[in-house]
């Protein structure tokens, strides 16, 4: 590469790099750079916040110039130092041909041409001009091309401050963005990180229960075993006995032996497999959980154990009600004189239960003879009571049916869940969960699952319990 003259590095630093010409009434920026007044006016032009150096790029607040006397006499001084001694017209470059002067101009070739090449030869027809006119004509032509190509540059180094400031924006959102998401997320760890320390503990405070409940079942169980052993030896050494010493009090020995039938105690109660239950359901589906990180899962609800009763104003008239509203019965051949209120069901042998809810977890359990035909659930406030409608959500019922020995729960009225129990089932709980929009059903003797709706919305309107019974069966709710 050429080494830099000096006098290529005076013309550099006397130059503006917006129009890269001498500086023309030039002024200085805040940061230490230069150029031409009308340069960095026309930089300026469309910016009314930010105003960032041609050079450097460092932005200020506002337009902030001052003139530079001190640069604006050296440019001047430099110029006349700096600039070529002006050449003579190249009038005096001769014709090749003729050796003669070209002093005309061939404007149909567009080439400076020799008076003799003008009279004659090839040029001869062509039209000329003095050479000095061409070139004052052209040089017109290109002020004017050159003012429009500055134009179009200065458009371009515009559009290019404005992408640039356009970009920072972009890149400040971008930033505020980024802050946000990790604020959001670090919280989102922490909630996270307290759910699972409060499940772990919750699994852990269920694990020791078990445990306990496990140590005390086995513990009575063990001693039933010692006592029957106990009992079961006598009774071997009695019978071994000469008669007339076995003989001896024989009634009290077979007092001893006739000893209450022994009940199996509840090894585990129906609370304790419904809050395991309720732990599984959390960790069945991480999208469940997700859902209801701060509202059910976060909540330490009790799980009550309703009270149920019947409503008789609700009961059709052929269904039968015990004295203290806790059984329902349908009479085949018994329908009572009733007033047809707006409450009671007309046409589906239901009644409704005196208890409303709407909010909380709630369940209760009823009983029924093995097998039989029987429906029971819940129902909206709002179902209908005259006429013959669908135990389906639509229809505002959620229930469970059996008939015989099929069990199954319609969910439209073209589509039913169909479960089997282990075995029939004698007690069921009906399980509520008012805020997650949850029906479920269990097997009250075994604790064990047997079907669950899904989600739905009450919408804050009364849920109630629901039964209806079926011939030869009655429903029974258990204290």
């Amino acid at each position: 590469m050429a080494a830099v003259t000096p006098e290529q590095l005076l013309l550099g630093e006397l130059t503006c790099l917006v129009c890269l010409d001498y500086f023309k009434d030039p002024v200085s920026l805040p940061c230490g750079h230069h150029f031409c007044q009308a340069c960095i006016a026309q930089c300026w032009k469309r910016l009314r916040i930010k105003f960032p150096c041609p050079e450097c790029k460092e932005i200020f607040s506002q337009r902030s110039f001052k003139p530079n006397r001190q640069l604006r006499n050296i440019v001047e001084a430099s110029r006349k130092l700096t600039q070529e001694p002006a050449k003579e017209p190249e009038v005096g470059t001769v014709c090749e041909k003729h050796q003669r002067a070209l002093d005309v101009f061939c404007q149909e070739d567009q080439t400076p041409i020799c008076v003799v090449c003008h009279l004659s030869g090839d040029h001869k027809e062509h039209a000329a001009v003095v050479i000095e006119e061409a070139a004052e004509d052209y040089k017109n032509q290109i002020r004017s091309r050159l003012e429009s190509l500055k134009k179009e540059r200065e458009e371009i180094l515009s559009f290019k401050l404005s992408g640039e400031d356009k970009s920072q924006e972009l890149l400040q959102q971008l930033k505020t963005g980024r802050q946000k998401i990790v604020s959001e997320f670090q919280q989102l760890y922490q909630f996270l990180e307290e759910q699972e320390r409060f499940l772990l503990a919750q699994l852990e405070e269920l694990n020791q229960e078990i445990g306990k409940r496990r140590a005390e079942y086995v513990a009575k169980l063990s001693e039933e075993i010692s006592s029957f052993s106990s009992l079961i030896s006598e009774m071997e050494q009695k019978s071994q006995q000469p008669a007339s010493e076995f003989l001896q009090d024989i009634k009290g020995t077979l007092s001893r032996c006739e000893r209450e039938k022994f009940q199996n105690p509840e090894a585990f109660s129906s609370e304790l497999k419904w809050r395991i239950w309720e732990s599984s359901q959390r960790n069945a589906s991480l999208e469940t959980i997700m859902k209801k990180f701060k509202d059910s899962l976060s909540s330490r609800e009790r799980l009550d154990k309703a009270n149920v009763t019947l409503d008789p104003d609700t009961a059709h008239p052929r269904l039968i009600l015990s004295a203290d509203r806790k059984g329902v019965r349908w009479g085949r051949h018994t329908r009572q004189d009733l007033p047809d209120n707006p409450e009671r069901f007309d046409s589906l042998r239901c009644v409704l239960g005196s208890e409303g809810f709407t909010s909380g977890r709630h369940y209760w359990e009823v009983g029924m003879e093995a097998g039989g035909v029987w429906g029971m659930g819940v129902a909206r406030e709002s179902v209908s009571r005259k006429g013959r409608i669908s135990f389906t959500p639509e229809q505002g019922i959620w229930a469970v049916w059996c008939w015989e020995d099929q069990y199954w729960a319609p969910t439209s009225p073209a589509k039913s869940i169909l479960f089997s129990p282990s075995w029939g089932p004698r007690r069921i709980q009906v399980y509520l969960d008012y805020e997650g929009g949850r029906v479920a059903f269990f097997d009250a003797g075994t604790g064990d699952p047997m079907v669950t709706f899904p989600p739905a919305s009450f919408a804050g309107e009364r849920i109630r319990p629901i039964f209806w019974p079926g011939s030869n069966v009655q429903l029974t709710l258990c204290p």
